[in-house]
């Protein structure tokens, strides 16, 4: 089978997380011996499995959806339909899966670009093996690997990427919020800003688990995978603005 689209170890779909199967891992870079090198890395893993590799977009897109892998990494810059494009597809067609931004550059305008199409974070290519297996672990474990913290600061540096549309008006008024409680709100902006669950706890005087829980209606109200997609969304309906 040709580099666009080899499938390894093709195995029935199942629901990340669970602990009796390997977490399935999709490779998509169009350099073959940085795939390779990937690849020896996470199969020498207990609990990881790379079921397939595409050397382009395109090839990503397709074999999302035919192979259902947890987690897909995801080079940024490929011939023909790249990663940011592949990333915003995959994310509307198959949002089970996490998708990881491969970068050159931290904090760079193609890392944000990467985030606001829907992935769950970014590593440099030159990163270590073990923060990898971490990185890949956290996600389908369905935590975001890039803090708010870090998100705010990505949105403040590349602001003038937002849509034009972001509303003038009171903060909060955009429709995609209307759903959302007056303390929902509130900890939505609180993470925006980058605090954590403990930080919100005690500026709002609850508990964490309290936080937790209004994080957790948040996300589920505005159909988000996790607090990175929160802190974009915020951004774009003007809640909080940068600078």
């Amino acid at each position: 089978m040709t580099d666009q689209g080899r499938r390894v170890g093709e195995q029935n779909p199942a629901a990340p997380g669970r602990a009796d199967r390997p977490v399935r891992v999709l490779l998509a870079d169009d350099q073959s011996l940085l795939r390779m090198g990937f690849r020896m890395v996470l199969e020498a893993e207990d609990g990881i499995s790379v079921v397939g590799e595409a050397a382009d977009g395109a090839a990503a897109v397709s074999m999302a959806e035919a192979l259902h892998p947890d987690v897909i990494l995801m080079d940024v810059r490929m011939p023909g339909m790249d990663g940011i494009a592949a990333t915003e597809q995959i994310a509307a067609r198959r949002p089970e899966s996490r998708i990881l931004i491969l970068t050159t550059f931290d904090l760079d305008e193609y890392a944000f670009a990467g985030l606001r199409a829907g992935a769950s974070g970014f590593l440099l290519k030159d990163t270590r093996p073990a923060d990898l297996v971490q990185a890949i672990r956290t996600l389908a474990a369905g935590d975001a690997v890039v803090s708010p913290r870090v998100t705010r600061r990505m949105l403040e540096m590349f602001g003038s990427h937002l849509p034009a549309g972001a509303p003038e008006g009171p903060p909060g008024q955009d429709p995609r919020l209307g759903g959302l409680t007056a303390r929902e709100l509130e900890v939505l902006t609180l993470v925006a800003e980058g605090l954590s669950n403990a930080e919100i706890a005690g500026r709002l005087f609850v508990s964490e688990t309290t936080v937790k829980t209004h994080v957790g209606n948040l996300l589920s109200k505005l159909d988000l995978r996790d607090r990175v997609q929160a802190v974009v969304l915020a951004y774009e309906t003007g809640l909080v603005r940068p600078g």
